[in-house]
């Protein structure tokens, strides 16, 4: 699917601020705290022989990740390097306590409201190309086939040889020319992509939309995801699986939850595949099905659209002693754990604390047990908010970009319709979601509307004041 963009008029985002209630500047005394800490030296294990890479976003400098990938006897040696930010956060200090009110990282068109600051996040905790870092490396041995076969972590300093970006990188795999520390990222992601659709895991290749700067303006872009992407996003996966395994053995954790789809939740789907004309084998899993959709056909992203219904109440689980009742994520097809971005998300620095002790035969300290109970209502809270804040600022772009042009008709596919009204319940006008291609927008729509279809529709309201975006079915 091709990168799409509209550009947009001069936009105020700081409204979303005032509303979300977002943090502004850092405390002087945490801000203070992060500059002594920024001073820290590395950890004395060199594992600096390891040539480390980094993929991200062309413009990130938040750097949570480096790997390097090999082969070995009967399979593959994955090395994962993450920041390790507990080095330089000091428990029961001034910036611990800001991060706990900030939770993650919030992003916004016009800047990020960090979760540490920017001393740390974007330079001495960062795993920034061709300098010293304090990490917390992983190395995960694969047979073969891609499962795990041996596990080991330890806190290290390493150093990162280069800083890559999605889209250049997808160019050098098409050309045969990756990098050799992540030559082997689509041949082990495959792997990994592979046995995720084999244990029932579901991934949505759904287009983001998103909001970039452009000189004094915005322009709102649907971009799908790179293949590398999705390769990068396995390799977080297997560590995070390997992470929850370690604290399911352990007796003490946090995991990230999410029910299975329930069996009833999966007979629609595959009702509205039919109807949809999305092929599902009889013994296929959902996850096979789902990656096999093109999501720029309007009745696959209209399947896709109707997937996600599966992927419902994710949650962090705590626990010490027994395992929680719930311990696996639906989406992933198996226990996991959030431990890959330690600069960007709270949860991650605790529960990486816990892997480290666990893998050593140690005591878990004090400040990481005592806090665990305490994560899953603050990430909770700030999942509200980075989740409005992704909503708003799209939702604001799109009213933005229609405000002009209300009463014209577009062609748009439908995505999804409303469930019929409950007996005695409250009446609503019929309508559902509908995608439009240009500009990329997708809104609700009053009428009869045939699920997965091209249909013509008329923009009845477009109000930036209330970020507020309808249509109605001609016809």
């Amino acid at each position: 699917m091709p990168i799409k963009r509209v550009i947009a008029p001069s936009i105020d985002f700081s409204v979303l601020r005032k509303e979300l209630n977002l943090a502004g500047e850092f405390p002087a005394e945490a801000l203070a705290e992060a500059h002594r800490a920024a001073a820290t030296p590395p950890p004395a294990t060199d594992r600096t022989d390891v040539p480390l890479v980094t993929v991200d976003p062309a413009t990130s400098r938040d750097l949570d990740q480096a790997m390097h990938l090999s082969r070995r006897n009967g399979g593959y040696r994955v090395r994962y390097a993450i920041a390790d930010v507990a080095s330089y956060v000091r428990p029961g200090g001034p910036l611990e306590a800001e991060t706990w009110v900030r939770g993650q990282t919030i992003y916004l068109p016009d800047g990020k409201v960090p979760l540490h600051p920017p001393v740390l996040s974007e330079d001495a905790a960062s795993l920034l190309p061709g300098v010293d870092r304090a990490a917390v490396l992983w190395t995960i041995d694969l047979d073969a086939d891609g499962a795990i076969a041996a596990v080991a972590l330890e806190r290290a300093r390493v150093r990162s040889r280069a800083k890559l970006d999605y889209a250049g990188l997808q160019d050098a795999v098409a050309a045969g020319d990756a990098p050799e520390p992540i030559a082997l990222l689509a041949e082990i992601g495959g792997l990994l992509a592979a046995r995720a659709a084999g244990r029932g895991a579901i991934n949505l290749p759904l287009p983001a939309q998103e909001v970039e700067p452009d000189g004094d303006g915005w322009r709102l872009v649907l971009r799908a995801p790179l293949p590398v992407e999705e390769h990068n996003a396995q390799i977080s996966l297997l560590t995070g699986m390997a992470a929850a395994s370690l604290m399911l053995a352990g007796g003490v954790g946090l995991l990230r939850t999410m029910p299975a789809a329930k069996p009833e939740a999966v007979a629609a789907l595959r009702a509205a595949a039919g109807s949809l004309g999305v092929t599902w084998p009889r013994e296929a899993q959902v996850g096979a099905v789902v990656s096999s959709v093109d999501p720029a056909d309007p009745r696959g992203a209209a399947f896709l659209d109707q997937a996600a219904e599966l992927l419902r109440g994710a949650a962090y689980t705590a626990f010490d002693g027994a395992p929680p009742a719930e311990t696996g994520h639906g989406g992933v097809g198996a226990p996991y754990a959030h431990v890959t971005a330690p600069l960007r998300r709270l949860a991650d620095r605790y529960a990486t604390e816990v892997c480290l002790a666990l893998h050593a035969g140690a005591a878990v300290p004090e400040w990481a047990r005592a806090a665990l109970p305490r994560l899953p209502e603050a990430m909770a809270a700030t999942d509200r908010v980075a989740s409005a804040a992704d909503r708003g600022a799209v939702a604001l772009t799109e009213a933005v970009l229609l405000a002009g042009r209300v009463g014209e008709t577009f062609e748009a596919g439908v995505l999804d319709v409303d469930d019929p009204p409950r007996p005695g319940g409250r009446p609503r006008p019929r309508g559902g979601t509908v995608a439009i291609d240009d500009p990329a927008v997708q809104a609700r729509c009053l009428g009869e509307l045939p699920l997965g279809q091209r249909i013509t529709v008329r923009l009845a309201e477009a109000d930036p004041r209330t970020r507020t975006v309808l249509f109605e079915k001609e016809g």
